[in-house]
């Protein structure tokens, strides 16, 4: 079995292979759509992402409580909820629903668009936003030194992604793109209360958005069977070792 040492490491490592895949394919998602379109490009990157955040996931899972113990606040009143409540906001920011999700299996075409709508008004960078918090919430129910290597390649990666995301669509979009920025902000909320923005609850109103509500019920509800699922697949590294 991997030493617990070694854990933050091997994370680290797949934290930036998955960042080169998902920066990677967004960087030559162009030019990749006008060799095989729009819907073939799709299919091969997910083919490449997803099973990419499921192994991060799994090892997470896995060497979550590796390391040093750094802090233990689980027996404090309130945390519970405050984490779940904090971990269910993050998720709203992470998985928007901005965009259609027929596109996102390449049944409809997948575009790229811009718009000041929606959570976009909150934040131009949802995704970031909601990793940072999803980061925090789990770093203080957990402490252990692992997370807090976890949480530093995440938000690292994120951080780089708000450039890299900024960057791509000033070279698309040009004039466009400047009129959108100069309208919304990458902090939470800042362009809000300078002005430059005015929310509209109605455009938070959508079916997929009940859909992450659903999610976050069903992640909420299948938290009891981590314990055993993280020993499993220690087990079944053991056995990989040993064999």
């Amino acid at each position: 079995m991997v030493a617990t040492h070694q854990s933050s490491l091997v994370m680290l490592v797949m934290l930036v292979l998955f960042a080169v895949i998902h920066s990677g394919g967004a960087a030559l998602r162009s030019r990749a759509e006008e060799v095989i379109g729009a819907r073939a490009w799709r299919v091969v990157f997910a083919s490449a992402s997803i099973p990419s955040a499921v192994v991060v996931i799994g090892w997470f899972l896995a060497h979550r409580y590796d390391g040093l113990r750094l802090w233990n606040l689980q027996g404090v009143p309130g945390m519970i909820p405050l984490m779940w409540i904090g971990t269910a906001v993050s998720f709203l920011f992470l998985y928007p629903a901005t965009y259609n999700l027929l596109e996102i299996p390449a049944v409809l075409k997948p575009q790229v668009r811009l718009y000041a709508t929606g959570i976009i008004r909150i934040s131009r960078h949802p995704q970031a936003v909601g990793q940072i918090l999803w980061c925090f919430t789990h770093a203080v129910w957990i402490g252990s030194s692992f997370m807090v290597v976890t949480c530093i390649g995440l938000i690292g990666h994120h951080l780089f992604a708000v450039w890299h995301g900024d960057r791509r669509l000033r070279i698309r979009f040009g004039d466009a793109f400047e009129d959108l920025k100069a309208k919304t902000s990458i902090f939470p909320f800042q362009a809000v209360l300078d002005g430059r923005q005015k929310l509209d609850w109605r455009e938070f109103l959508r079916p997929a958005q009940l859909g992450i509500g659903i999610a976050v019920g069903v992640f909420w509800w299948a938290h009891r069977f981590i314990p055993t699922a993280a020993q499993a697949m220690r087990n079944s590294a053991l056995e990989g070792l040993l064999s």
